[in-house]
């Protein structure tokens, strides 16, 4: 289907992976107290923002390299699952209904599974149409797709405009205080990992290694008796729903949504943490939205230019490091005897 290669391979994830996956997420549970003991809170709220930004970025690579589509338009569902939270809010706080219909919420098991099937049906009618064209005219038709709810969501005064929606309490969750951000943050990370298992699931699955064929080989699917266009649209709207779902956790944990968050810029900015991360690894959109994340933070504290260090970094990624950051920590740990194979 694309014609641009960003997708010179994608794997399976295999078990050596899955054991670092343990490890790190028992990492990733003790971070709030260390950084609490070391004086560094405000890492727990970078490591949200990077757990979040993983499962957008994860659902890009699902399609992108996965599937060999470069969508340029993701953006829009996951600002699509920020509006639906933040919508149900407001409606809730002035105890009114969605076009006279759907009443508000603030209810967390409410509002979630809400904006995923909200940002399900439109990535379903996006898709649908995105995908009876192919290669550079896809990538121009998700990205004008997504430009223009970004310009319908400016235009929606009811809904803030361009100033966005500000959510004044996270959404609730039955004996969880959400007011607290380490409370948020091991609730982004829970859903982080249901959502990394089953997204290992879906790619060892039959229908992941016919996405995975497709890339590699339509024709010879075809032969086979696959037809590609129903299997890339359930694959598209797979991913806009994992979009959409980083996109709620978004607005709760920002407690503001705005039209930026469908911003041709943010679609871009998934982009670069695929790219950075590794294309076609589970966890390598991962360790580029933390790749990006941390760049971003350290940068912007030296230089408010720190675009050009970020665009160094990734010149350097895309030259030298085929694989991305992920290749580079797997060819460092090759160093040492008794890896893990």
């Amino acid at each position: 289907m694309a014609d641009i290669d960003l997708t010179h391979g994608a794997e399976a994830p295999g078990r050596a992976p899955l054991l670092w996956a343990f490890a790190a997420l028992v990492a990733l549970a003790a971070l709030p107290t260390l950084a609490s003991a070391l004086g560094y809170p405000a890492l727990t709220s970078l490591a949200t923002r990077i757990l979040i930004y993983g499962i957008a970025a994860a659902s890009l690579n699902f399609i992108l390299g996965y599937g060999g589509l470069v969508s340029f338009g993701h953006a829009a569902f996951f600002g699509i699952g920020g509006y639906v939270v933040g919508i149900l809010y407001q409606n809730y706080s002035d105890e009114t209904t969605f076009l006279g219909l759907v009443p508000g919420t603030n209810q967390m098991l409410i509002t979630l599974p809400a904006a995923v099937l909200v940002a399900g049906a439109f990535a379903a009618v996006i898709g649908a149409l995105s995908l009876r064209t192919g290669g550079v005219q896809f990538i121009m038709i998700t990205l004008a797709f997504a430009q223009m709810l970004f310009f319908l969501f400016v235009s929606l005064k009811a809904y803030g405009g361009d100033d966005g929606l500000i959510i004044r309490r996270a959404n609730e969750l039955p004996g969880l205080n959400m007011r607290d951000k380490e409370v948020v943050y091991y609730v982004c990370l829970g859903i982080a990992a249901l959502f990394f298992a089953g997204l290992a699931r879906l790619i060892r699955s039959p229908f992941g290694n016919v996405i995975n064929g497709l890339r590699q080989n339509e024709r010879r699917m075809v032969a086979l008796g696959v037809a590609p266009y129903r299997y890339r649209l359930v694959a598209f709207v797979l991913s806009g729903v994992g979009a959409g779902l980083a996109g709620a956790l978004m607005a709760n944990f920002l407690r503001f949504v705005s039209p930026d968050m469908m911003h041709w810029t943010k679609s871009g900015e998934l982009l670069i943490m695929v790219i950075l991360g590794g294309v076609g690894t589970l966890f390598g959109p991962l360790i580029g939205a933390a790749a990006y994340l941390v760049l971003e933070t350290l940068l912007a504290s030296w230089t408010e230019y720190w675009q050009l260090g970020l665009g160094l970094v990734l010149l350097f990624v895309v030259m030298r490091a085929r694989g991305g950051v992920r290749a580079l920590i797997a060819a460092l740990g090759a160093l040492f005897p008794g890896r893990p194979k």
